[in-house]
């Protein structure tokens, strides 16, 4: 591939990493083999330091610019954030309300609810919605305007993607490091 440098990372679209690059997949190499790669890259994406560094692995990720900008959150250098789904906790949805909806056999002899229950024939009846409460009385709500809802289960937190393969130049232009 032309004019490369060694540490550069390009999308390609073959199923093959051609002659002089990696896939960006987090394999292990010896830093005897590759001390050029490793002098630019160290062992930020793993490995020893000592006989050994990993490559990037952006298998399954999206890669990002570090740093921080106006309105961002601060990207770190080589660090791995995000899952693919996620579970939402309560304090996580969106605040709402739930209409209470309901009927009975029983039409309402009461307009205050102290001390009584709802029970109006055919929906609201804003006059005399309620009747008088005893420990004897049965209310059967139907589960969908009073349980429970969800599963619990997380969903899928990933955008619209297209899979190709990142590869890295192992042998290319070598770019000095930025000592300063």
């Amino acid at each position: 591939m032309a004019d490369a440098y060694t540490g550069e990372i390009r999308i390609f679209a073959g199923n093959y990493a051609p002659r002089d690059w990696a896939f960006c997949d987090g394999s292990t190499l010896l830093i005897q083999q590759h001390a050029v790669l490793y002098s630019i890259i160290g062992n930020r994406f793993g490995g020893d330091g000592k006989t050994d560094f990993k490559l990037p692995d952006l298998r399954g990720k999206a890669p990002m610019h570090y740093g921080t900008g106006t309105g961002l959150t601060t990207r770190e250098f080589a660090k791995e954030v995000g899952v693919e789904n996620v579970t939402l906790s309560n304090e996580q949805i969106p605040a709402h309300k739930h209409v209470l909806q309901g009927s009975s056999k029983t039409t309402g002899g009461d307009s205050s609810p102290e001390g009584a229950v709802w029970s109006a024939i055919g929906g609201l009846n804003p006059k005399k919605l309620y009747k008088e409460f005893t420990a004897n009385t049965k209310v059967n709500m139907h589960q969908q305007a009073i349980g429970t809802t969800g599963g619990n289960l997380p969903h899928n937190n990933m955008q619209p993607y297209v899979a190709l393969n990142y590869i890295i130049c192992l042998y290319g232009e070598y770019y000095p490091v930025n000592e300063g």
